[in-house]
């Protein structure tokens, strides 16, 4: 099976969303757009990615919400070098449909409190429940390296919670670990680096905003 030399995250530009969160009570999530400051994020992310990936062709995966098809497009990546197929398993957390901001600002309160793995949003899902339509994409992937002619790169156009539980299935991090860390930036990147070992590491790791708690001698 010839594994991807690397596999990118990349998490999508600023939308309307991140810059005002009033606009989950008119439009639906996945419907958003990018701001301007989020197209020039993107923008600037698609030049590193040019560089990175020079002559090479690249599988693209990129989940259904209008900014993360925004920021594809910004990147400017070679038709002629991408095979791009949208993935419905790499979306946005469900946090219920039309939102009222009061009640999603309550929420995440009672989901810091509660923890984001297993905080279920009212009529939505729980950091668990990513976490598992994100492992049915992983064993989808690792079915697509064995294809013919599979690409030397993978790209993920996904959002920040489904990257971090992303890499907490692929290095098998525990639960304590993954509530420890914060989500990268609009347009930051994770790359997962195949080394001569056949084993992956990733570029640079997720901040971390406390120290892991775990419940057993684990990880």
């Amino acid at each position: 099976m010839a594994r991807p030399r690397r596999i990118v995250l990349v998490r999508h530009g600023e939308s309307e969303g991140n810059a005002d969160d009033s606009v989950y009570e008119r439009e639906p999530d996945h419907a958003l757009r990018l701001t301007g400051k989020g197209c020039r994020q993107a923008e600037h992310t698609g030049t590193r990615l040019r560089e990175l990936f020079g002559r090479e062709r690249v599988s693209v995966y990129v989940s259904p919400y209008r900014r993360a098809h925004e920021t594809l497009r910004a990147f400017a990546l070679d038709p002629e070098l991408v095979r791009v197929r949208e993935e419905p398993r790499l979306r946005e957390q469900d946090w219920g449909n039309w939102q009222d901001r009061e009640d999603v600002r309550l929420q995440k309160a009672y989901r810091d409190a509660y923890g984001h793995f297993f905080y279920r949003f009212a009529q939505g899902e729980s950091g668990a429940d990513v976490y598992d339509r994100v492992s049915a994409f992983l064993e989808s992937l690792h079915r697509s390296f064995g294809e013919p002619g599979a690409p030397e790169n993978v790209l993920l156009v996904t959002h920040g919670l489904t990257m971090r539980l992303f890499c907490m299935r692929w290095f098998h991090w525990t639960v304590a670990e993954f509530e420890s860390l914060s989500n990268p930036g609009n347009g930051e990147t994770r790359v997962l680096e195949l080394g001569p070992d056949d084993r992956y590491t990733l570029d640079r790791p997720f901040e971390r905003w406390r120290v892991p708690e775990p419940y057993g001698p684990t990880g």
